[in-house]
């Protein structure tokens, strides 16, 4: 088997599965899915004629936390946040984003989670999980053809392992880093959620693959963010009728973290997070794009949202 990578020109190259470590996948381009008719439990939805590119705003239930714990030094009050992800439709195929809190944390949260729940609980019903949100929207978990990952932490990895024929797009800094944590960011790794076996990676290489566009087309454009995580990236989706939309996941996980008033709770760099912030500022201001933060409540309230409604 073969796994497409990116060299330290960010030339692709592709190596045997072999010379990679143990844990990791084969990859291979995935293949274009075969469509599929709506699914039976696809729920109501606003009557407008699509573009033919949609943008699902989806939401995996709730942590309940601290306010420290988001906003680095600003105090032990409850604070309470969503757990985003998202679906994209295109005609080249279906694209999701993170997938949010996987399912076994609705069903058995210390169980999967362990201790991180004292930090971090967990708040979702089972039907909150990704899989069943898209085929709320006529999505078929065969009919997904790629898994991007922002990073790799708990409240992220929700899709991986869920979508048989998706290929799983992360940055190799982060797939290599969640193996071995430093010990701060240990408990937000939950291995069982990525280390399964016959995942189909592929790997980016930061800065020498920055801004890859996934589909040659301009809709789906991956931006290395580090500092939350050092594998972070960060999306920017262009449709049709919407524009630009930047999804800054938690390279800003709030608007303070935006604004330049805090720092994420939870940092590998801090240096890297802030420059990772100002790198979106000016995408955001040179492309007009409506910006995205990663776990705002405030913010998410004012977006659309799936499976009602989507943006195109």
């Amino acid at each position: 088997m073969k796994i497409v990578e990116f060299d330290a020109k960010g030339q692709r190259v592709e190596v045997d599965s072999g010379s990679i470590s143990s844990h990791g996948g084969s990859s291979s381009l995935a293949p274009r899915p075969a469509r599929y008719d709506r699914a039976p439990e696809a729920a109501p939805r606003r009557k407008r004629k699509s573009s033919g590119i949609e943008l699902h705003m989806f939401q995996t239930g709730t942590l309940k936390t601290k306010l420290k714990y988001i906003k680095m030094n600003q105090g032990d009050g409850d604070f309470e946040i969503p757990v985003p992800w998202f679906l994209i439709k295109h005609p080249a195929g279906n694209v999701v984003i993170d997938g949010g809190n996987a399912i076994e944390a609705a069903i058995d949260k210390r169980g999967h989670w362990g201790a991180v729940v004292d930090a971090y609980d967990p708040v979702m019903n089972i039907a909150d999980n990704c899989v069943d949100q898209c085929k709320m929207v006529g999505v078929s978990p065969e009919s997904v053809r790629y898994v991007l990952q922002s990073h790799l932490h708990l409240d992220h990895t929700g899709a991986i392992g869920h979508f048989p024929r998706a290929q799983i797009f992360v940055q190799r800094a982060e797939y290599e880093y969640a193996f071995n944590p430093h010990w701060f960011s240990a408990g937000a790794y939950i291995r069982a959620d990525f280390d399964r076996p016959g995942l189909n990676w592929k790997f980016l290489g930061g800065e020498y693959t920055d801004n890859y566009d996934l589909f040659g087309d301009g809709t789906i454009r991956m931006i290395f963010t580090p500092g939350h995580a050092p594998g972070h990236q960060s999306f920017l989706i262009t449709l049709p009728n919407t524009g630009p939309v930047l999804l800054t996941i938690d390279a800003a996980y709030t608007q303070d973290h935006w604004d330049n008033k805090a720092l994420p709770g939870l940092v590998v760099s801090s240096a890297d997070a802030a420059d990772s912030v100002a790198k979106l500022h000016k995408i955001a201001n040179d492309t007009g794009a409506m910006v995205v933060t990663g776990h705002d409540p405030d913010n998410w309230k004012t977006f659309l949202k799936a499976p009602y409604d989507f943006y195109d």
